[in-house]
């Protein structure tokens, strides 16, 4: 008995290949997709949980503004409750004359005034310190406040 030689099937490279690396590619691309969504879904899992270990804050932010209405570089800023004697936070106002600061969220009331104490002006003027700023917060809400030195 003789077996029948069967025609063998050529294909050359050139015609396999393109199908192949594109296949290959969309494989590729698939996977990145697949990749980055786990990624996206994982970092949303993270600021999800980041965000219900936050507690809430409420927000002072403030200017100080010098004698002529010019914001005011390196003033320090103290920060007590209407209820306490003592400052519980300090800031410098920055290049803007500004200030911020994170304070708890709930019912209170604030004092925030200006140390010129050790402020040594440009022009080597004394500035005078002026009046106490009463910041109410009633929840997580921001704030906005000038202080205003003579």
């Amino acid at each position: 008995m003789t077996i029948p030689r069967s025609r063998s099937l050529r294909v050359s490279l050139p015609e396999v290949l393109p199908l192949h690396v594109s296949s290959l590619f969309t494989f590729g691309v698939l996977l990145l997709l697949l990749c980055l969504n786990l990624g996206a879904a994982g970092e949303q899992g993270e600021s999800s949980a980041k965000k219900s270990s936050e507690k809430p804050y409420a927000l002072l932010f403030g200017t100080v503004w010098g004698p002529g209405n010019q914001p005011l570089y390196g003033v320090t800023v103290k920060i007590r409750r209407a209820d306490q004697k003592k400052a519980k936070w300090e800031r410098v106002s920055d290049h803007h004359g500004e200030f911020a600061q994170r304070l708890p969220a709930g019912t209170a009331d604030y004092l925030v005034w200006a140390d010129v104490k050790s402020y040594k002006s440009l022009t080597g003027k004394k500035l005078s310190q002026g009046e106490e700023v009463k910041v109410h917060i009633e929840n997580d809400e921001r704030a906005d406040i000038g202080l205003h030195l003579k």
